[in-house]
Formats: C-alpha cells, sequence, structure tokens
C-alpha cells in the first residue's frame, strides 16, 4: 500500500480526456464528465440513439423504422460528438489505447439491460492492411474488457473484413451498404463458437448501420442465435 501511495504522489491520477488530476484512475473530471454527451434515457432499441421525448418498451428511430436491421437491439454508451468524437478518434489513431479501460466501462453500463454473461463478444474487424498500419484493432481492445468485465467467452477473430473498404465520412447511407456487400465473413475455423449461440457484436463507432448489419450477417451465417450490438459512440442527427 505504501508503494502505492508513493507511486500516486509522482504520477497522480488524471482526466482521460485533459490533463487535470483525478481521484481515480481512468476516470473523467468533473469538467469533462459534464461535458461528455452519456447517452441515456429514452433511446432506440435498435440501435441505441437518443430519442426526444418520454416512453414506455421498446421505441424505435426513424432510421430503425426504414432500414432493415440483421440485429435484435442495440446499445451505445456516448454522442459521437465533442469530448465522445475526440476520445473515438484518440483511442483509433493516437495510440491512446488506455482509453478502452473507461470505454468499455460504459458500454458496459449502456449496454446492461440487454447483455448477458453467457453471450459470445465479437470485434468487429479490421482489414489486414490497416491492423498492421494501426497495430491494434480498437473494437477488438473495446470487446476484449467488455468480455472481461461480463466474465464471458471472447473470440476476436471470428470475423474477418476481406475487402479493404476506402474511407467513408462523407459517403451516403446507400453507398455504405453497397461498399459492405461481401466484406465482412466468418472466420470457418471458429464457427463453432458462434453456432447456436447469442452474440454481443462490439464496435467503436456506430453511423448508418452498415458494418453492423454486414458482421451480423455473417455471424448469422455462422450460425449465431441471436445477435445484439454495442458500441462505444453513436453518430446522432442534429435536430
Amino acid at each position: 500500500m505504501r508503494m502505492q501511495s508513493v507511486i500516486k504522489a509522482i504520477y497522480p491520477s488524471q482526466c482521460v480526456a485533459c490533463d487535470t488530476q483525478t481521484a481515480e484512475d481512468h476516470g473523467l473530471c468533473g469538467s469533462c464528465w459534464r461535458e461528455t454527451q452519456f447517452i441515456n434515457g429514452l433511446i432506440c432499441d435498435s440501435c441505441g440513439t437518443p430519442l426526444m421525448g418520454q416512453g414506455a418498451g421498446p421505441v424505435h428511430c426513424d432510421d430503425c423504422m426504414t432500414i432493415p436491421r440483421p440485429w435484435d437491439q442495440g446499445r451505445t454508451a456516448l454522442v459521437y460528438d465533442g469530448i465522445g468524437r475526440r476520445m473515438v478518434l484518440s483511442l483509433k489513431h493516437a495510440d491512446r489505447t488506455d482509453l478502452a479501460v473507461p470505454a468499455a466501462k460504459w458500454m458496459l453500463h449502456a449496454g446492461r439491460q440487454m447483455i448477458r454473461p453467457d453471450m459470445v463478444v465479437v470485434p468487429v474487424p479490421l482489414h489486414w492492411t490497416r491492423l498492421i498500419a494501426r497495430r491494434y484493432n480498437q473494437a477488438a481492445l473495446l470487446s476484449r474488457l467488455v468480455a472481461r468485465g461480463l466474465g464471458a467467452p471472447h473470440v476476436p477473430d471470428a470475423l474477418r473484413r476481406v475487402k479493404r473498404m476506402a474511407k467513408m465520412e462523407a459517403v451516403g447511407r446507400d453507398a455504405r451498404f453497397a461498399a459492405l456487400a461481401g466484406a465482412i465473413v466468418h472466420h470457418p475455423a471458429r464457427a463453432h463458437l458462434i453456432a447456436g449461440r447469442d452474440i454481443l457484436l462490439v464496435d467503436d463507432v456506430m453511423t448508418s448501420g452498415a458494418t453492423f448489419a454486414a458482421a451480423t450477417e455473417s455471424l448469422q451465417a455462422a450460425g449465431a442465435q441471436r445477435v445484439c450490438i454495442l458500441a462505444l459512440a453513436r453518430v446522432v442527427k442534429d435536430t
């Protein structure tokens, strides 16, 4: 305990979003906590996007009522804006792998009514060329910690991305779905770990849902019984 106190004195805990000192490791300072848009209240049962108003029972956003969603339920922890967006980009592109620790906790909280320990946790895959360039798959970092928090089995290579996609930030919804057709397949050697099981599919960001849809369909082709999706952040339309 004394050594830990010395270490704390030399290296005090800092906010994961800024340099402000905090009481605990892997947390947000009060200011950043207030600025971070955590998703709560009324949400879409399919994608986890926040909705206006109040309601009881499952409700769905406009997109999920018009776009077929092959998965069963979905949740997200943060709005992809401001601090949430900055943290996702830092995790993905700036080697801030430490951000996966608080992110996984927030995701577990967001999905607490949907996820169960008997689910198999699977990340959305990266194409091998991006994996080499980035050195890690941020979705796999998140899914490993989510699985650990649940005490659930983790199959990080259940899916493979066989088509490298161009960056699609400025691409429309229909183009995203078209581009991802056939881009993700299940790993034949892992199909026995998926067949007949409920799956928790994890990624860092949900935009149109095209990537989650392609991955879900591949899991279903491997015999998955039920698929739920969990993302750290959700791109939300302006209201």
